[in-house]
């Protein structure tokens, strides 16, 4: 019986056993931490990569959301592109506004200009001058409107009148000194001019915002006058950060005087920003657009096909406005489409990854940038409607 008590209480692993499956388990833990491992990194990479994608979306829908309603003014058309005009239009842009000219120092021909040319554009180039945009350098609240431009990059200018009304429905109250877009609705020949460009004050007399509804009685309604720039800046929230971040400068009041503010951070990570124009040069009759004249039509009885006029859409291939050729006021008046590239980084590079690959921004190229950044690139052809509905015919 001692014989036998002894032999169990001597049953167990031998040292040799022990340690087999101390080394079996230390594989099966150094398995399950690479598997961790590895799934950490795929949640990582599928995070950045759903960062760039989500952030190229947010950027595209705030650009498109503005473009398509560059050119609007509340119902005021402007006669150049009004087809019941038959005199000669008197209030054809000459020449391209500087966005941040001074409120005070615009003349009539200014304020031609900006109601007539709904977009706008320039180039950064690789060499990024100083100042960066000779129009945007100066001037009171126009200053370092577009600093620290990120070279090889565009800016956009989108101007319109605000689709809501002040103080109806979301739509903010008007504030002092907003500069404020009314149209005449009674008529020329009882109101005078067609709209009133100017200030918002309690007393609408001080401003001259006193034209007319359709009743000829009721005050017509006033929308903000919006002028929206949008460029690319070499850094984040620090310079030397290495963050490319899309831009905006929206008009509004500035030291209590209409102008430019100054610019807030809308999207990380957009490292190119293209924009090309699409310019309607002919009428659907083939015939040279020439807004300098009286309109002609090609069939004169019904009033049909304007000879002289565009029909809406773009023809020919879509310009950049660059340094070395900048946009005329001929051409930014005939846009009526707006190509939008935007190219779109990760946050932080992917180790063991490099980004060999060339994106065609329209007709610019830019890379292979060899690092380890993840990119994706966005395109967006955006219609004026305000601008070509205006110019179709039968």
């Amino acid at each position: 019986m001692n014989k036998l008590n002894r032999r169990i209480s001597q049953t167990g692993f031998t040292l040799v056993e022990l340690m087999v499956a101390m080394v079996i388990g230390i594989f099966m833990v150094l398995a399950l931490i690479a598997l961790l491992i590895n799934v950490n990194r795929n949640n990582s990479e599928m995070s950045k990569t759903s960062l760039v994608i989500e952030n190229g979306r947010f950027a595209m829908y705030l650009l498109e959301a503005d473009v398509a309603h560059a050119g609007y003014w509340g119902g005021f058309v402007p006669n150049f592109d009004d087809l019941t005009v038959t005199t000669v239009p008197g209030d054809v842009p000459t020449a391209v506004p500087n966005p941040c000219k001074a409120y005070i120092d615009w003349t009539a021909a200014d304020r031609v200009s900006l109601i007539g040319i709904g977009v706008q554009g320039y180039e950064i180039p690789a060499v990024v001058p100083s100042p960066a945009l000779s129009v945007c350098a100066s001037g009171s609240g126009a200053a370092n409107r577009i600093a620290s431009p990120k070279a090889s990059t565009d800016v956009l200018v989108v101007r319109h009148a605000e689709t809501c009304v002040p103080g109806v429905g979301e739509c903010p109250t008007a504030k002092p000194e907003e500069l404020m877009f009314q149209v005449d609705r009674c008529g020329e020949t009882v109101s005078g001019t067609p709209y009133v460009l100017a200030p918002y004050t309690v007393d609408p007399t001080l401003s001259g915002l006193t034209k007319q509804g359709r009743d000829c009685a009721t005050p017509a309604e006033l929308r903000r006058f919006v002028s929206t720039l949008y460029y690319v800046r070499n850094f984040a929230n620090t310079a030397g950060d290495g963050i490319p971040t899309l831009m905006r400068s929206s008009f509004g009041v500035v030291s209590a005087v209409p102008g430019h503010k100054s610019t807030e951070a809308l999207v990380e990570g957009v490292e190119g920003f293209r924009v090309e124009y699409g310019i309607d040069n002919l009428s659907d009759s083939g015939a040279a657009v020439n807004l300098a004249q009286a309109i002609t039509w090609a069939n004169p009885a019904s009033k049909t096909s304007p000879t002289n006029r565009g029909d809406g859409a773009p023809d020919g291939n879509y310009i950049r406005c660059t340094t070395a050729t900048p946009c005329t006021a001929a051409q930014l008046v005939n846009v009526v489409a707006v190509r939008i590239h935007v190219l779109v980084r990760s946050e932080k590079q992917t180790p063991g990854y490099q980004d060999t690959k060339t994106y065609h921004l329209g007709g610019t190229p830019l890379g292979p940038f060899n690092d380890g950044y993840k990119r994706h690139l966005f395109t967006q052809t955006v219609r004026l409607t305000n601008v070509s509905s205006r110019r179709e015919t039968p």
